[in-house]
């Protein structure tokens, strides 16, 4: 995996420091009420120390975001040999992918939460679209092994022909990622008995499967 990180500041020790002190903070309690103060003092570091890493709070915000993307999709392709998935059909390898929301739920909610932070805030914020060009790399590496995925699934005819890669990719990555959001920030309603976010969840996976590959 191309390592869009490479010579950023999270390389370097102290930034790291800033970074994952400040996604603490942002994960737990939103972005917008943390300030670069309160990320100073988590990271035990002054407020110029911060801001010679980070010029704004927009920076460290899309810096995390990339970074913690990034580390989540490269240690997903390291959940199993490569060989493996190698051996998936098209099908299998759509399943395998599915799955990523439902182990980012199961394990690594505070990616969820701040993620939907991070969406609400980049809208609300004027230079954001001159600044996510770290992201937008991200992001296009997603799309390039969704894009293996689906020509894989076009040769051994695993997939679902009438529906187009794009809205493929767009159907399952928006639907899982926001049902997935959802439950872990407590925006559904759980009642307890009878109920279980996981096992909605895997309905949720089954009905795109059965839309998107071949039966």
């Amino acid at each position: 995996m191309t390592d869009y990180a490479a010579g950023k500041p999270w390389k370097m020790e102290k930034q790291q420091h800033i970074l994952e002190a400040a996604y603490k903070l942002f994960s737990e309690n939103g972005i917008v009420p943390v300030t670069m103060p309160d990320i100073a003092k988590a990271s035990g570091v002054g407020r110029a120390t911060v801001f010679r890493y980070f010029s704004s709070k927009l920076e460290l915000v899309i810096a995390i975001g990339t970074w913690k993307w990034e580390e989540y999709i490269e240690s997903r392709g390291n959940a199993l040999p490569r060989e493996t998935i190698q051996r998936m059909n098209g099908a299998e390898y759509l399943r395998f992918y599915l799955d990523a929301f439902l182990d980012l739920y199961r394990n690594q909610p505070d990616i969820l939460r701040f993620n939907y932070d991070f969406n609400s805030y980049l809208r609300h914020e004027k230079e954001a679209a001159e600044s996510t060009q770290p992201y937008m790399q991200m992001a296009a590496a997603l799309g390039t092994m969704f894009h293996g995925l689906y020509e894989r699934g076009m040769r051994d005819g695993t997939l679902n022909p009438d529906i187009s890669e794009e809205a493929m990719f767009s159907g399952s990555f928006h639907i899982m990622l926001a049902a997935a959001t959802r439950y872990a920030i407590g925006l559904v309603y759980v009642p307890g008995k009878g109920t279980e976010p996981e096992s909605e969840l895997r309905m949720l996976e089954e009905l795109l499967l059965g839309r998107y590959t071949k039966q």
